[in-house]
C-alpha cells in the first residue's frame, strides 16, 4: 500500500502517469494468481504422476509435464488477457475522439490531454500499459525469493540432517524437513517460476508494442505495429498446445532419450511459430526483417537451452567431472562446480549478443535505429512465444520430484522410485535449462525495456514545462516527437566518459552482487534455523528413526514460512529504491548506466549460478546411480554437499536475478518523470 500510496502522490504532482496505481495492481494480481494456480495444479499432480509411474515411465512423463503446461498455459493465457483488456478499455472508453478534443479529468487528474492526435493516443496507450510490467515484476520478485528461501531453507536442512548426518535416504517420512521440503519445490519452483516468467512474458510484449507505436513505417501501420506481438504471443499459444501433445516416450528411455522426448515437444512449437510469423509477413502485417528478429531471438534460445544442457546433465562431461573429483572431498567438488558454472557462461553470452545484433540488423537497425530496436523486442517476443510449452518444461520438474517423494513415503514398488528418480533428474536438467532460458529472454526483455525507457523520458520532456524548451535549444530540434536516439545521447551525454554514467555501471554491476549475497545470506539464515530444528526433533522425540514416532512436520513448515517472509523484504526493497535514488541523484545517465551494468553483470552471473547448481545436483545423483561408490559412499557426502551449496545458487539467487534485471529496468521507466523533473545532476 505504501507504493500504491507514493504513485499516488506522483501523479498529483503531474510527475506520475495516473494510471500506474492501478495498473501496478492488476499486474500484480494476475503474477500472484498465476503462481496459486500453478501451485495447486503442481501439489495435485505429484501423486498422479506417481500412480502413473507405478504403471509406466512414458505414463509418468506425460501426467507431470502435461501438469505442468497448465502452469506455462496459465502464465501466457492471464498475461495476453490483462495485455487485451487494458488495450481495449484504454482504446475505446479512455482515449475516444470526444476525450481527445477536449480532454479527460478525473479526481484532479489530468487523464487525456486536450487536442492529442491519433499518433498520440497509441504512445501513451502503450506507455501506459508498459506501467503494468512493474507489479508483474514487485510481485514476481517476493514469489522468487521469498518462494526460494522457502524451498533451500527445508532442502538444505533435509539434506545435511537427514542424509549426511542420519544417514537415511531423500524423502524419507522419519525427516521431520521432508514434507516443508516438498512444499517448497512448489513455491519456488512453480509459483516462482511462474511468476518470473509471466513478468517477461508481458513485459517483452508491451516494450515491443511501446516501441512500435513510436516507429515511423511506411509499409506498416502504427496499430499494426502495435498489435503485431500480441498476435504473435497469441499464435503461439495454440501452438504450444500443439508441442505438448507432442511430448512421449518409451519404457527403456535413457536421460538423453527423455531429453529428446521434450526437445521434439519444444523444438516442433517453435518451428509452428516461424510458420505463422511468416505468413504474417507474407500478409504485410510484419515486415521480414522482424521475422529474422524472430528467428534470431528463437536460435538465441534453443542455443542458450541445449548449452545449459550440457553442463549439467550428467550424460556429458562437465557433471561427470563433479561427480569424479567428488572422489576426493567436498572441497574439489565446490572448486569444480564452480569452476563449470564460471566456464558456461561463455554460451548464453555469445548466444544473446549475436541475437541481438542479428534481430537489430535484420530490422533494419543500422540504418534506422527505432526499427532495430523494435525488432530486438520482437526477438524477445519470439523467444517468449513458445512460452505455454517452455515453462511446462520448468514446472515439470517439482512435479517429479514431489512424485518420487509420495513414491517414497508411501512404500512404492522400488520400480516406480527409479522412475520417479528418472523424471527427476530430467527435471533438474530441464528446470536448469529453463532457468537459462528465463535469464536469456530477461536480457532480451531488458533491453526492450531500456529503449522503451528512452520513449517514456521523450513523453515525460513534452509534459512537464520548460523541459521540451530547454532540450529542443541545446539539440536544435524543432519538435521533440522527431527527436532521434542521438539527440537524447547528445542532451543527456551518454557516454563512457559521462562519469554519471559511468558511476551507474558500477552501481548496476554491483547490485547483482550484493543482492546475490543478501538472498544466499538469507538462506544460510533459514536454513541454520531448520538445521537446529531437525536435529532438536531427532534429539527428543523418542522412535523418530526407528518409525515408530512421528516427527513434527509442521513445525518446520512453519520455520521455512517465517523465514522466507521476513528475509524477501529487504532484497526486494532495495531492487525497487536504488533506481529511483540513481535517478534523482544521477539523472537520467546514472540510469541508463545502472540498467546496463546490472543487465550485463546480472545476466553472466545468474547464468554462472544456474549451471553450477544444476551441475552439483545432478552430480549427485550421477554418483546414486552407482558410480563411484553410490549412494551412502564418501562420494557421494561430498556431493551431497555440492548439492547443498548449488541449492541457494540455482533456485534462490540466480533467478532471482532475472528479476532484478527486469524489475530494476520497469522502476526507472515508471519514476522516468520523476527523473526528468527533479534528478539533482
Amino acid at each position: 500500500m505504501m507504493i500504491i500510496g507514493l504513485f499516488l502522490i506522483l501523479s498529483y504532482l503531474g510527475i506520475q502517469n495516473p494510471f500506474v496505481p492501478v495498473a501496478f495492481l492488476t499486474g500484480g494480481f494476475f503474477s500472484g494468481l498465476c503462481g496459486f494456480l500453478g501451485m495447486k495444479t503442481a501439489t495435485n499432480a505429484s501423486s498422479r504422476t506417481a500412480q502413473g509411474a507405478s504403471e509406466s515411465l512414458n505414463k509418468g512423463l506425460q501426467i507431470a509435464f502435461r501438469s505442468g503446461a497448465v502452469m506455462g498455459l496459465v502464465v501466457v493465457g492471464f498475461g495476453l488477457l490483462d495485455i487485451s483488456l487494458w488495450y481495449l478499455i484504454l482504446d475505446n472508453i479512455v482515449f475516444t475522439p470526444e476525450h481527445m478534443d477536449t480532454g479527460l479529468h478525473l479526481f484532479g487528474l489530468d487523464l487525456v490531454h486536450a487536442g492529442a492526435t491519433e499518433r498520440q493516443k497509441y504512445i501513451e496507450i502503450t506507455t501506459t500499459m508498459l506501467t503494468f510490467g512493474m507489479g508483474a515484476s514487485t510481485q514476481a520478485l517476493f514469489a522468487r525469493v521469498g518462494g526460494g528461501i522457502y524451498t533451500k531453507a527445508a532442502d538444505v536442512g533435509a539434506d545435511l540432517v537427514g542424509k549426511v548426518e542420519a544417514g537415511i535416504p531423500e524423502d524419507d517420512p522419519r525427516n521431520p524437513a521432508t514434507i516443508a521440503d516438498n512444499v517448497g519445490d512448489n513455491v519456488g519452483d512453480v509459483a516462482g517460476m511462474g511468476a518470473d516468467l509471466y513478468e517477461s512474458y508481458a513485459g517483452s510484449i508491451l516494450a515491443t508494442a511501446a516501441l512500435g507505436a513510436a516507429l515511423v513505417n511506411e509499409n506498416i501501420s502504427q496499430v499494426q505495429a502495435i498489435t503485431a506481438p500480441m498476435l504473435v504471443a497469441a499464435i503461439g499459444i495454440i501452438l504450444s498446445i500443439v508441442g505438448i501433445f507432442m511430448v512421449r516416450t518409451k519404457e527403456s528411455a535413457t536421460q538423453k532419450n527423455l531429453l529428446q522426448s521434450l526437445f521434439i515437444g519444444t523444438f516442433g512449437s517453435s518451428v509452428f511459430i516461424l510458420i505463422a510469423v511468416a505468413i504474417l509477413a507474407l500478409m504485410g502485417w510484419i515486415t521480414w526483417g522482424v521475422f529474422g528478429s524472430v528467428v534470431a531471438g528463437l536460435i538465441a534460445g534453443v542455443i542458450i537451452g541445449q548449452g545449459t544442457e550440457y553442463y549439467t546433465s550428467d550424460e556429458y562431461k562437465p557433471t561427470q567431472g563433479i561427480a569424479r573429483q567428488a572422489q576426493q572431498g567436498p572441497a574439489t567438488t565446490i572448486i569444480d562446480g564452480i569452476a563449470v558454472g564460471m566456464f558456461s557462461t561463455w554460451i548464453p553470452v555469445v548466444a544473446i549478443v549475436t541475437g541481438i545484433i542479428a534481430a537489430f540488423g535484420f530490422a533494419g537497425g543500422f540504418t534506422d535505429f527505432p526499427q532495430g530496436v523494435y525488432g530486438i523486442g520482437f526477438a524477445a517476443v519470439g523467444m517468449l512465444s513458445t512460452l505455454g510449452i517452455t515453462l511446462a518444461t520448468d514446472a515439470f520438474g517439482p512435479i517429479a520430484d514431489n512424485a518420487g517423494g509420495n513414491a517414497e513415503m508411501s512404500k512404492l514398488p522400488a520400480e516406480v522410485r527409479e522412475r520417479t528418480d528418472a523424471l527427476d533428474m530430467l527435471g533438474n536438467t530441464t528446470a536448469a535449462t529453463g532457468k537459462g532460458f528465463a535469464i536469456g529472454s530477461a536480457a532480451l526483455t531488458a533491453m526492450a525495456l531500456l529503449a522503451a525507457y528512452i520513449e517514456e523520458i521523450r513523453l515525460w520532456l513534452g509534459k512537464i514545462p520548460g523541459k521540451a524548451e530547454l532540450f529542443m535549444t541545446v539539440t536544435g530540434v524543432s519538435d521533440i516527437a522527431n527527436a532521434t536516439i542521438t539527440d537524447f545521447v547528445s542532451f543527456y551525454n551518454l557516454s563512457l566518459f559521462n562519469p554519471m554514467l559511468l558511476g551507474g555501471l558500477f552501481i548496476g554491476a554491483m547490485m547483482a552482487f550484493v543482492f546475490c549475497a543478501m538472498t544466499m545470506k538469507a538462506v544460510g539464515r533459514a536454513a541454520g534455523a531448520m538445521v537446529e530444528e531437525v536435529r532438536r526433533q531427532f534429539r527428543s522425540i523418542p522412535g523418530i528413526m526407528e518409525g515408530t514416532g512421528i516427527p513434527d512436520y509442521a513445525k518446520c513448515v512453519a520455520i521455512s514460512t517465517k523465514g522466507a517472509q521476513r528475509e524477501m523484504i529487504v532484497p526486494s526493497m532495495l531492487a525497487i529504491a536504488v533506481p529511483v535514488i540513481v535517478g534523482l541523484v544521477m539523472g537520467v545517465a546514472g540510469v541508463v548506466g545502472l540498467l546496463a551494468g546490472g543487465l550485463t553483470a546480472g545476466f553472466t552471473l545468474a547464468s554462472m549460478l544456474n549451471n553450477s547448481g544444476g551441475a552439483w545436483d545432478n552430480a549427485k545423483k550421477f554418483i546414486e546411480k552407482d558410480n563411484y561408490g553410490g549412494k551412502g559412499s564418501d562420494s557421494h557426502k561430498a556431493g551431497v554437499v555440492g548439492d547443498t551449496v548449488g541449492d541457494p545458487f540455482k533456485d534462490t539467487s540466480g533467478p532471482s536475478l532475472n528479476i532484478l534485471i527486469k524489475l530494476m529496468t520497469m522502476v526507472s521507466v515508471v519514476m522516468a518523470g520523476l527523473t526528468v523533473g527533479f534528478s539533482i545532476l
